[in-house]
């Protein structure tokens, strides 16, 4: 999806931004975290860094210790970078995302949706997550169920397998196991997402 919709972007001049939520170090990903690592990702797809967000930058500077911007702060600064094009944001496992923190997270990024029409999100998370997602970007959410096909995952398996650097360390029975119990136990997924039409169709 991030590919497709990167290369996209170059064609149509808009911009891509990500963002991967990752269980192991989710007290780490705050809202400023997060959303400052989607604000610099976008400022660098622009030929010209907004007025804003370099004063805001430069203001920063100024301030004991270094503090870095404010959630608020970041949110008006993506406000103002998301409005110089069509933009896409696309955050990946949020529900990996501290339940607190995504409620911030969700609220910030539907308060960039409201002052900017043109801004769309792609959203991955497992099923439990959607009718939070719904119901903080102001039901705004078209949801599409994906459920990994079997062969799939086994094929990816198979590959990830030969690919392993250590093979001696895996006997036969492991890798039967392995490639028996993940294919079985793997859990379907849900992407949300606020874009209602094909996206080759929104990104223009």
């Amino acid at each position: 999806m991030i590919d497709t919709l990167c290369g996209l972007a170059r064609e149509q001049n808009a911009n891509v931004a990500c963002f991967y939520f990752n269980f192991a170090v989710q007290k780490e990903q705050s809202p400023t975290h997060m959303l400052g690592a989607l604000l610099k990702q976008l400022v660098c797809g622009l030929e010209k860094t907004p007025e804003e967000v370099s004063l805001a930058y430069q203001g920063q500077k100024n301030i004991i210790s270094g503090r870095g911007p404010q959630l608020a702060d970041i949110v008006k600064m993506l406000q103002t970078t998301v409005s110089e094009k069509p933009t896409f944001i696309c955050i990946d496992a949020l529900d990996e995302c501290v339940a607190g923190y995504r409620v911030k997270i969700l609220d910030s990024l539907n308060i960039v949706l409201r002052r900017s029409p043109g801004t769309r999100i792609f959203a991955t998370g497992r099923p439990h997550i959607q009718t939070e997602v719904r119901k903080r970007l102001s039901g705004k959410v078209t949801t599409i169920r994906i459920t990994p096909r079997r062969g799939d995952v086994i094929s990816y398996l198979h590959r990830r397998l030969d690919e392993d650097t250590t093979p001696d360390a895996m006997n036969s029975s492991l890798k039967e196991d392995i490639l028996k119990k993940i294919p079985k136990d793997i859990s379907e997924m849900c992407v949300e997402a606020t874009i209602s039409e094909e996206l080759s169709q929104a990104i223009h």
